[in-house]
């Protein structure tokens, strides 16, 4: 374009390095911790392509850390930490955490030296045994600058999927002479670790979909409340009720279609939408609501200021729970 050329790029990676590199770096700044949800690009071949599972193009949360030696483990281990409580935020239980290794046999397709490679295996190898994972071991799997710790989660018909990935990477701070001045006034060069909990965006919701069967918990459904009026009679009811709960941080929709109430509450039923609620005259004039919970059916009438209450309750007690699990 006007002189210019552009590419797909296939990673994050290079453009971390030169972040990096762009300034002197001391022992004292590390670890430095570079992140992005970035757009990156692989060419599967058409056959291969597979829903949101397998995609051309998908969004990393990637990011790199640079380390000295002295911090690879402690900082490893603290990626483990969030991969973890990921999965124990989400009740993904099903995974395996897989050592993903050189190919014994066939190291040309590796860049780097036998000895950064082994440094590498190693501090992977105890990162994950001093955590307790429960890991197998994969020759072949690693990625051509170093190797892994993949998350391997089983979806609802039993297929593995790689989601959260950490990497120990010796070789791209050499390739791109990325350096930091120690303590002994000399320069140094640091360790990457590459990091995405989540992997890519598109197949960890595709991976969460099924596994939750889309009744997603209440924090986290994109719609958590769908206002249901019976006739247009009362739709600015319906939207009064929605805009006082969006006020509240509660995630309000109005279903005002010309529908009969029947197909509404079938429809949005179908959509996994937590909570209905349903107004009609009654409900307008008492300033009412009547609620009907995902799974569980009708839950009664109740004020409006009270719905609201335990739907903010309810939020709460689960988002404390999940800093319980951290």
């Amino acid at each position: 374009i006007e002189g210019e050329e552009y590419l797909l790029k296939p990673m994050n990676c290079p453009h971390h390095c030169e972040i990096y590199r762009s300034k002197p770096r001391s022992y004292k700044e590390l670890p430095v911790r570079l992140a992005e949800f970035g757009t990156v690009y692989r060419y599967e071949q058409s056959g291969e392509l597979h829903g949101l599972t397998r995609v051309r193009g998908f969004t990393q949360d990637d990011a790199h850390l640079f380390v000295r030696p002295d911090q690879l483990l402690e900082e490893f281990e603290r990626v483990i930490d969030i991969v973890l409580y990921i999965f124990k935020t989400l009740k993904f239980d099903n995974y395996t955490a897989q050592v993903s290794l050189r190919d014994p046999d066939n190291r040309e397709k590796y860049i780097g030296s036998d000895e950064n490679w082994e440094k590498a295996e190693s501090a992977i190898i105890r990162a994950a045994a001093e955590k307790g994972l429960n890991t197998v071991v994969e020759y072949g799997e690693a990625a051509f600058y170093g190797p892994k710790l993949d998350f391997m989660v089983k979806d609802a018909i039993g297929r593995k999927w790689q989601l959260g990935t950490i990497q120990v990477d010796y070789n791209l701070p050499e390739r791109f002479d990325l350096t930091y001045k120690g303590a002994d006034d000399r320069l140094h060069r640091p360790i990457m670790i590459h990091r995405a909990p989540f992997g890519s965006m598109e197949r960890f919701v595709a991976v969460l979909l099924e596994h939750t069967g889309g009744k997603f918990p209440l924090w986290l459904s994109p719609d958590q409340v769908v206002v249901l009026p019976i006739s247009e009679k009362f739709n600015d009811y319906a939207h009064e009720v929605a805009e006082l709960l969006n006020r509240s941080d509660i995630r309000a929709q109005v279903d005002d279609r010309n529908e009969k109430i029947g197909r509404k509450i079938r429809d949005n039923e179908l959509k996994r939408i937590p909570y209905l609620l349903i107004v009609g005259e009654k409900e307008q004039a008492e300033r009412l609501v009547s609620v009907r919970a995902q799974g569980e059916g009708d839950k009664g009438q109740m004020t409006l200021d009270t719905f609201r209450d335990m739907l903010s309750g309810l939020v709460r007690d689960e988002i404390e729970a999940n800093k319980m699990n951290k």
